[in-house]
């Protein structure tokens, strides 16, 4: 009867052990994953708890450099934490561009892209990332679109002089580029293209050389952006005889656009927007898109972009994706078209 009771109560008490024993298993085999779930919701819900790198691939005192500037002290004053300006200059903006594309998607580095993002692939040999699908677009910030100029005291006052001058002298008249295979040389041959003319390209270090030339009557046109136009254009250093816009530029209201000269399909704009690593959490890419455009609706903002004849455009996520690929499949036309080899 003793012995009984004895197997009795160690029969009873065994479900109790083997319970104990499968909570704490349980426990011990999901606990780090259960705390790296909440951790990673946490994250999510107070970022940013440090300070954000926003990459700029290229050189202070640029567009690109500019925007971020503006737009990185606003997220700082939104968010209460530094958004810090790493410039990254290197390959035509790929080295900064690398750098982003590698980094962990947790929203702590940044990157201002702008239109070489959807260029470069088709006119560099080695691209170390894919434009697209090695990137989160946050949103569009702002563009600016690209101008015709010549020397004032060019014989043609008018696009459709200009383009009958070309065609009566194929090969003698020349444009001058920021390089090539940026974005002022593929509107030249975007031009070219377009009006059926023969012009000569002459790739500088940069646009704002090849606009110095014109200025000095050394070379006939070129197709800077907007704000490298308007205080020339202003003071009658420069001819100004087409904007690349959909619309007239309230910055240069007497310039028609190339539509208005009688050329289709020249809406070109040189734009500017913010990018994270590929598969940011959606967390905290509602939360960083929010602030963005926050941060350009601020009366300050607007001030400062129209002080720079930047066009503020912002877009969300899905419709700065749809920008890209058309600006991708764009270009890469353009390239084969005017038989652009690769450098």
């Amino acid at each position: 009867m003793l012995k009984h009771n004895r197997l009795k109560i160690a029969s009873g008490f065994r479900p109790f052990r083997i319970t104990a024993m499968s909570m704490l298993c349980g426990a011990l085999l999901i606990g780090p994953g259960f705390a790296s779930a909440q951790g990673a919701m946490d994250g999510a819900a107070n970022y940013p708890l440090r300070p954000v790198r926003v990459i700029v691939p290229y050189a202070p005192g640029g567009s690109s450099d500019t925007t971020a500037r503006i737009v990185g002290n606003k997220l700082g004053e939104t968010l209460g934490q530094q958004f810090v300006i790493d410039n990254r200059a290197g390959a035509a903006g790929s080295l900064g561009r690398e750098l982003v594309a590698k980094a962990s998607p947790d929203g702590y580095t940044l990157l201002i892209g702008d239109s070489p993002h959807t260029i470069n692939v088709h006119v560099l040999r080695h691209v170390p990332y894919d434009p697209i699908r090695d990137f989160t677009p946050i949103t569009l910030l702002a563009t600016a679109p690209q101008v015709l100029v010549v020397h004032p005291a060019f014989a043609a006052k008018t696009l459709k002089e200009f383009i009958a001058t070309a065609a009566a002298q194929p090969g003698r008249l020349n444009y001058g580029s920021g390089g090539s295979g940026s974005i002022t040389h593929l509107t030249g041959e975007l031009f070219k293209l377009a009006a059926r003319v023969n012009l000569v390209h002459v790739p500088y270090k940069s646009i704002a050389l090849a606009t110095t030339d014109v200025i000095a009557n050394q070379m006939h046109s070129a197709f800077p952006t907007a704000p490298g136009v308007i205080a020339h254009a202003q003071a009658g250093r420069l001819r100004a005889l087409a904007v690349t816009a959909a619309k007239r530029s309230p910055a240069l209201p007497d310039v028609p656009t190339f539509e208005e000269g009688g050329i289709a399909g020249m809406t070109v704009s040189n734009w500017f927007g913010v990018f994270a690593p590929a598969r940011l959490p959606k967390e905290i890419l509602a939360k960083l898109h929010k602030a963005t455009i926050d941060a350009m609706r601020a009366p300050d903002v607007r001030t400062k972009f129209a002080n720079l004849s930047l066009d503020i455009t912002t877009t969300t996520p899905r419709e700065f994706e749809s920008h890209l690929k058309s600006e991708l499949e764009k270009w890469g036309k353009v390239v084969k078209a005017a038989g652009i080899k690769a450098e």
